[in-house]
């Protein structure tokens, strides 16, 4: 290949590439031409936001599809959202225009007549997410070979937002099945923008093939301009604090009101309560002074047309315009020229944070650009644990480990996914319409993500689908679909791998404004879409609830799960408020308040002792580790010290700190813990008798004793309990 590429790709590229007066192609760019051209390995494309990595992928593919046409469907591209499909669906047509190759997107609001003409017509490119594709597989083997028959390309996009959740199992579970049923093999090219293990990401692209993975991972040096402001909202004891409360909540949101009216926004939320209440007080604040209203909500519970209509918003509009988010908006979604990106809160997560700075300086030589403002319910009189200000050090603690050390979490995969080993044998013996047993056991057992799974286990799992009715056997000894199996399989929510519970539309009239979870009775208030509505009636046959707007008290229909922090964010923690190093991006009350937080830490021993006494007989734990650590002690001392330290209750504050009540002192619980964590610990012992608890959508379905296995090996970490015991010990 010359030292230029540009020369190698398609005439049809390189003029898309002149009509947007591009000079150089990016580094990304480079590497894909020459791996995906001069070599037969999979790439895996690990390149900041807004650095090209979609071109990357596909100019080198299509090129291949120029010069060589493919008989089926050649590329296959494979997003998490379907947003993000039609966003890649629009570039993706001007880019092929000229090319003469046909792109495709297929998902649940896709029209059927364009699926019967791809059906008829399999060429070009498929843009799909996992459940569309469960769903072909399942539902039209037959038409499978002529499909894919000649594939050259799987792009997967966003791929660590599916390693280690259950829809990357999935995804695996589908290339390999389509490459079983069409004869094919593929070339895979994975895309991100937060990964840092380049080891587990490669080896989970390659799962199931022989080639090697090829990284391209330039770093590129793009400016940052980050700020963290800080709220401190009182307990409301008395009537004197409630007025200082509500001072201080109009103090917040105005001061979010003023970042962001005049400016294309987007505000990030942890929760969708948030991201709702945040809105609805936006267009509070623009009715009393009246502006105009230039706000949007976007989440998982909103309609798909005001969901557009925030995008377009971002994208397209004139201006101003603000929308608050979920991660609905975290992933790829090109929004155009941000002005700013707002965080409320903290993310759980480095790669969260990642994520979220790069929908910013998407354009030219801006930079990326975040602004963090962290509101803290404190009071004063609370014990010591609680007077942490946690949301602020866990924004200061995501920003240095980035930023300073560039890193993100490492990825962690499922061993035994009980509940996807029945979504794919289900779907495999649904495709296969009967099977023999060794047949079926050997066709899921084969799949890259089931290797940890024995015969043995398999077998006691079939014989607990036998006994369900799930499954049914033959005279002839053949496998099939029994009736229970028939009305799970063929639900259209079996296809997704995720939890999703079943929501009921809300109609304005006739205008759909979204969905809910908990249905409401006539006369209660809640806001959707940043608007507040009163429940005129609920239709719970056509699952529908019809609403008329209202001015009365806000409620809210979601519960914040929260998200799970990793052991580097909190040691991180103890190491900010052990430290006397600033912050220059800390605005004056946030680092004031870290400053208290400082002398607090120092003065009361917090960070020399892991056990503290907290009055009475009550104790605290910091035990300095994430959320799963935090969850494996926490049943080490329900399950294991209980009894001999004749403790009363453990009462957890997941991740930060335990507060525990009984008869040890900080003495003898300490070395109590040291001592169990240290020793070899057999993990069923931390689970109580006959408990077996869930951790995917379909664990109702399995044999306790597997689900007991399964969680001792997954929701455990007990090697991550004995790293926390050394830490104690070092002090």
């Amino acid at each position: 290949m010359s030292d230029n590429p540009f020369y190698r790709l398609a005439p049809f590229i390189k003029e898309f590439i002149y009509k947007n007066r591009w000079e150089t192609l990016r580094e990304a760019q480079v590497d894909a031409c020459r791996v995906l051209l001069e070599s037969p390995d999979h790439l895996l494309i690990a390149s900041g936001t807004a650095s090209g990595k979609t071109e990357a992928a596909f100019f080198p593919a299509l090129t291949e599809l120029h010069e060589n046409p493919s008989t089926s469907v050649g590329i296959l591209y494979i997003a998490p959202l379907k947003a993000l499909i039609n966003d890649q669906f629009a570039r993706l047509n001007d880019l092929l225009i000229e090319g003469g190759i046909p792109v495709w997107h297929w998902h649940g609001d896709v029209p059927q007549s364009e699926k019967t003409k791809l059906m008829k017509n399999p060429s070009g490119v498929l843009q799909i997410t996992p459940e569309s594709l469960e769903g072909l597989l399942m539902n039209r083997p037959n038409a499978i070979p002529a499909l894919f028959g000649d594939l050259r390309f799987v792009i997967i996009d966003e791929v660590h937002a599916f390693m280690g959740a259950d829809r990357g199992i999935q995804v695996l579970s589908l290339l390999s099945r389509i490459s079983r049923m069409a004869g094919c093999s593929p070339r895979r090219i994975g895309l991100s923008a937060t990964l840092s293990d380049y080891e587990t990401a490669t080896r989970w692209l390659a799962a199931g093939t022989r080639l090697r993975v090829q990284v391209s991972a330039p770093q590129g040096g793009r400016r940052l301009r980050l700020s963290v402001e800080h709220f401190s909202f009182p307990d409301a004891r008395d009537e004197k604090q409630a007025e200082q409360l509500e001072l201080a909540r109009k103090a917040y949101f105005d001061y979010i009101y003023d970042h962001t009216r005049l400016k294309k926004a987007l505000v990030f939320t942890n929760s969708r309560t948030d991201a709702e209440t945040a809105i609805l007080e936006m267009r509070r604040i623009a009715a009393r002074r009246q502006e105009p209203d230039v706000f949007h909500v976007h989440h998982g519970s909103i309609s798909a047309m005001l969901r557009e209509e925030a995008e377009a918003a971002l994208r397209q509009g004139p201006g101003p315009a603000v929308a608050a988010a979920t991660l609905t908006l975290e992933l790829g979604i090109d929004l155009g020229e941000l002005e700013r990106v707002m965080q409320l809160g903290a993310p759980y997560s480095c790669s969260s944070f990642v994520q979220r700075l790069g929908r910013s300086g998407r354009r030219g030589d801006a930079p990326a650009e975040m602004m963090f403002v962290t509101p803290e319910e404190e009071d004063e009189e609370a014990q010591l644990p609680a007077r942490m200000p946690w949301t602020l050090l866990r924004a200061i603690a995501v920003i240095e480990l980035y930023v300073r050390e560039k890193w993100v979490e490492p990825l962690t995969v499922r061993k035994l996914p009980m509940g996807l080993l029945y979504h794919q044998t289900m779907s495999i013996l649904k495709s296969m319409g009967e099977a023999e047993s060794e047949d079926l056991r050997e066709a899921v057992l084969s799949l890259p993500s089931f290797q940890h799974f024995s015969e043995d286990d398999y077998n006691a799992f079939m014989a607990y689908q036998l006994g369900m009715g799930h499954v049914e056997q033959m005279d002839e000894g053949s496998l099939l679909i029994g009736l229970a199996g028939e009305k799970i399989v063929n639900n259209f929510r079996f296809l997704a791998v995720f939890k999703d519970d079943e929501e009921h539309v809300v109609y304005n009239g006739t205008e759909e404004i979204g969905s809910i979870t908990t249905v409401p009775p006539p006369g209660y208030c809640f806001t959707l879409a940043g608007k507040l509505w009163k429940v005129e009636e609920v239709d719970n046959r056509h699952k529908a609830v019809y609403v008329k707007s209202s001015r009365g008290k806000v409620d809210t229909l979601w519960l914040g799960a929260g998200g799970d922090v990793h052991t580097r964010i909190m040691t991180k923690i103890r190491e900010i408020l052990g430290d006397t190093a600033l912050y220059p991006y800390l605005a004056p009350r946030a680092a004031a308040r870290l400053e208290r937080a400082r002398r607090l830490a120092r003065e009361s021993g917090l960070l020399e002792r892991s056990v503290l006494p907290a009055g009475g007989d009550s104790l605290f734990i910091l035990p300095w580790a994430g959320s799963r650590t935090f969850r494996t002690l926490e049943r080490l001392l329900k399950h294991k010290l209980t009894r001999p330290l004749a403790l009363r209750s453990v009462v957890p504050m997941e991740p930060y700190y335990m507060v525990v009540a009984g008869k040890a002192d900080a003495d003898w619980l300490e070395s109590a813990i040291l001592e169990a964590g240290s020793a070899g610990l057999d993990p069923l012992e931390l689970l109580a008798p006959g408990e077996a608890p869930y951790l995917g959508k379909y664990d109702e379905w399995i044999p306790q004793d597997l689900l007991r296995k399964a969680f001792t090996m997954d929701g455990l970490d007990v090697p991550g309990l004995h790293e926390m015991v050394k830490r104690w010990q070092k002090g």
